[in-house]
């Protein structure tokens, strides 16, 4: 493969990659900005039967993109630039805005101070930032000791401790300088970005926790599944997000059916029947996996999965947030967007680990028992394991190494099978999470809020 940059244009590229890396920094914030608030908007705006139908449209919609996402892209930059994956935000943005002048009214709290929580906003992002650097980083720089170097520019890390552990340390004290931060102000009657009033409110409590354990399970497949269909059964990218639809169909139609029983069956009935086909959706998927797998098998398991998505996405974020007041809206939808956002993260980080685990180590026992040469085996695993699996193409195109890519084919196919396995547990662990929600709690009753329709007929709590 030719480097994209030849020789005397390395500057040039090194600026270019810095300008990317920037770029998409500015729309990791203005992600993290959009996503609580259309919870925000959504909880303060709609009552009674819109809002179940309002959360199962949002809920489907994300679930649904997620599939969609990596087609728009593949096709794309197949069909026209790589540029366009980044360019054809330009007008979706603009459209949007377009529909948010057009169609949102505007809501927030009016009766907190205009004082900022500076504070409380920047130990937020460190914990957050740190925590996530951890995850993801783990496997690269070493959960312990230091397995790759990490620089920055010329700098490079001095110790031969990693800096994944200093990283977990430096988000925990985070977390509890946040609290203490938050407690402090809140005794002063100062603003504060999180209200910790909310935790006694047991829907909001408990809807959270839940919502951070089936997120280990729910977006984390989605790693494994695409680098399995490329690099194991030879997909491009635009049949591979072909492949994927499935799992959006079903997520939409999810919307129409949550909407339909929205008002007629519990929310949290609703949350675990979507996660219960989750879990089978995964779990079938897990015994469908292996290096011959046609592409027909996957699609009813990819529908069901999807179904899933769209039923508990949407309905355990309007359990969690049903009992919070009006002008809380804000905070409490943040903190469940970030409980889902570390939860995704989590397991992103745990299904991949367990995916390229597996396929390094099944690899190397298989070609130690060919009585490959030790130096030989190891550079095969590492480039492999390394490239994600993408080496498996090249290995099978040199007559002398056709064995080793049939290996490392069945090797990462058991990882991505093991990889499902493990979203299946976490899910089911969710589902066990979902177990503390729907007590008959007495609706609270806000100023600003006033009670909920649903809550009217009921005589009021004395």
């Amino acid at each position: 493969m030719h480097s994209p940059c030849p020789p005397h244009r390395v500057n040039c590229c090194g600026r270019l990659g810095v300008f990317l890396i920037g770029s998409r920094i500015l729309q990791g914030v203005g992600g993290a900005m959009v996503l609580p608030t259309t919870l925000s908007i959504i909880n303060a705006t709609f009552r009674g039967k819109e809002r179940a139908i309002a959360f199962a449209v949002w809920g489907s919609t994300i679930g649904g993109m997620s599939a969609i996402g990596p087609l728009l892209g593949a096709w794309l930059t197949t069909s026209f630039s790589w540029r366009w994956a980044f360019g054809i935000n330009i007008p979706l943005g603009m459209i949007v805005v377009v529909g948010i002048f057009m169609a949102v009214e505007e809501s927030r709290d009016t009766t907190s101070g205009r004082t900022i929580d500076i504070s409380g906003a920047v130990l937020s992002v460190i914990a957050s930032a740190a925590l996530v650097f951890g995850l993801i980083e783990g496997r690269n720089y070493g959960w312990w000791l230091v397995h790759n170097p990490f620089t920055l520019g010329s700098w490079r890390w001095p110790l031969e401790l990693s800096p994944v552990p200093v990283a977990f340390v430096v988000s925990l004290l985070s977390v509890v300088a946040f609290i203490a931060s938050g407690l402090s102000r809140s005794r002063r009657g100062a603003s504060t970005l999180l209200d910790f009033s909310l935790f006694s409110i047991p829907s909001f409590r408990n809807g959270n926790v839940a919502a951070m354990i089936v997120s280990l399970g729910e977006f984390g497949i989605i790693l494994s599944l695409p680098i399995w269909l490329q690099n194991v059964l030879g997909y491009s990218a635009l049949q591979t997000g072909l492949l994927l639809l499935p799992l959006a169909a079903g997520s939409f139609a999810a919307s129409g059916l949550a909407g339909a029983l929205g008002n007629k069956i519990k929310p949290v009935t609703i949350v675990r029947t979507g996660i219960g086909l989750e879990i089978i959706g995964v779990a079938l998927l897990g015994l469908s996996i292996s290096s011959t797998t046609p592409w027909g098998l996957l699609v009813p398991f990819l529908f069901i999965y999807g179904l899933g998505v769209g039923l508990a996405t949407a309905q355990l974020t309007g359990v969690a947030l049903k009992d919070v007041p009006q002008l809380k809206s804000g905070q409490a939808s943040g903190t469940q967007s970030t409980s889902r956002q570390i939860g995704s993260a989590l397991g992103i980080a745990i299904l991949g680990t367990v995916l390229f685990t597996t396929a390094s180590v099944q690899l190397d026992n298989y070609l130690s028992d060919q009585t490959m040469p030790p130096q030989t085996r190891e550079q095969i695993v590492t480039t492999v394991v390394e490239s994600s699996g993408a080496a498996i193409k090249v290995l099978q195109q040199d007559p002398t190494t056709q064995g080793a890519a049939e290996a490392a084919r069945t090797a990462f196919s058991n990882g991505t099978k093991y990889s499902a396995y493990f979203a299946a547990g976490f899910l089911s662990l969710g589902l066990l999470a979902t177990l503390s929600l729907g007590s008959k709690e007495a609706t609270r009753k806000d100023p600003a809020r006033g009670l909920e329709p649903e809550a009217l007929s009921e005589p009021p709590a004395n």
